[in-house]
């Protein structure tokens, strides 16, 4: 036995070894940026649910000789699934999920369980905003294809970033972009968690103090009969409108059916809570695991978190500027300021808009106003996506 040898070999195959290589420092890099996501959803606790499992796929994926993910089996027009799943890693057998769009479906299942359509029913404006805050998504898609750098579907799918709704950003660029999902998932969900830093400043500009100090008052009781169904018929008009969205939003619809008709208070308890976790750990380490050193660190991915950020500003100032108009036209019963809350991130955003505007009024408790256009984004950038898909997705 030379014991020389055989230090030598597990030298070489080590993954110590193997940063000497030609992709050595990208991965190094991206461990760099791996911890650093941990830091920020560890200790700054942004969006940690999801920031956490990200982050740390992204560790796994970046320590070379792992064999957890192999990138480029994703990257064929023909995906071998069988030979996946028998020779792949851990990371691309989960993989699977994101690729087929199950993650996404489900996940929008647990937030349908979640969410109360309530306040946007009682309050039909809170339509409008929810669909003027998605102004930001075709607004960015302009910019997009103005770049020269991104194909339509690439472009669409940068767009939708802007819609602060990151299980629809994955739904779409699975099929439009895949080779960007890991940057655009990312960006999503990164600017998600940033929410409460990224939006008081704009809200602050384009808003007077008089309107962030308007009190808006309780509006009718929903009955149980329009909350039963609304997502019955929300899922029938919009499926045969948009029949590639029927997935993302069937399943939202669903889980929200589960929540309201009263019957089912076991299936709805497990969407939210057992089913929802298991798919979020699943759904994080996953798109983690995409973020590959040698894919992640270009010029494109730079351009798409600028692009992103615009997306983001734009979306919120588009839903500020049209509550600035329902504020003139409902003679001060609207705050303007619930408008922001038109991006797709429930509750965070509807939070923020209630935050900025006890700054201002300290009995102006505005969040279950804006809890309408929150969640009627959540509707609109799935109706986006949908649209997206079938301009670019033939």
């Amino acid at each position: 036995m030379n014991i020389g040898e055989i230090l030598k070999n597990l030298w070489n195959d080590s993954g110590f070894h193997l940063f000497g290589g030609d992709s050595g420092w990208q991965s190094i890099v991206m461990i760099i940026v791996a911890l650093f996501f941990l830091y920020l959803g560890i200790k700054k606790k942004f969006e940690p649910l999801l920031l956490v499992g990200i982050a740390f796929g992204m560790l796994l994926t970046n320590l070379p000789g792992s064999g957890m993910f192999h990138s480029e089996w994703w990257t064929v027009e023909n995906i071998d699934y069988v030979d996946i799943l028998r020779h792949g890693g851990l990371l691309d057998i989960l993989y699977i999920g994101v690729k087929t769009g199950v993650y996404p479906c489900l996940i929008f299942m647990g937030v349908g369980a979640m969410t109360d359509f309530g306040p946007m029913l009682s309050r039909p404006s809170s339509l409008i905003l929810g669909a003027a805050a998605q102004g930001g998504i075709y607004l960015v898609l302009i910019l997009a294809a103005a770049t020269g750098m991104f194909t339509g579907g690439e472009a669409a799918s940068i767009s939708i970033i802007a819609g602060a709704d990151g299980p629809t950003a994955i739904f779409l660029t699975k099929t439009l972009a895949p080779q960007l999902l890991a940057p655009i998932a990312v960006a999503a969900y990164s600017y998600m968690a940033l929410i409460p830093l990224l939006q008081p400043p704009f809200m602050k500009l384009l808003t007077t103090k008089k309107e962030r100090m308007a009190v808006m008052t309780t509006t009718r009781k929903v009955s149980k009969k329009e909350k039963i169904i609304f997502p019955i018929l929300v899922t029938i008009i919009v499926s045969l409108l948009l029949p590639s969205v029927a997935p993302l939003l069937g399943s939202l619809m669903f889980g929200n059916l589960l929540k309201e008709c009263g019957v089912t208070e076991r299936l709805s308890d497990t969407a939210q809570n057992a089913l929802m976790n298991i798919v979020t750990l699943f759904l994080g380490i996953s798109v983690g695991a995409t973020a590959v050193g040698s894919v992640f660190l270009t010029t494109k991915t730079l351009l798409i978190i600028v692009l992103g950020l615009a997306g983001f500003v734009l979306a919120t100032i588009c839903g500020l500027l049209i509550g600035k108009l329902l504020y003139v036209i409902s003679k001060g019963k609207i705050n303007p300021l619930i408008g922001s809350a038109g991006v797709s991130a429930v509750p965070m955003a509807a939070r923020v808009s209630n935050t900025v505007g006890l700054q201002y009024n300290k009995g102006n408790y505005l969040l279950m106003h804006a809890m309408g256009p929150n969640v009627a984004g959540v509707i609109g950038s799935a109706v986006a996506a949908g649209f997206l898909l079938a301009v670019f997705g033939a």
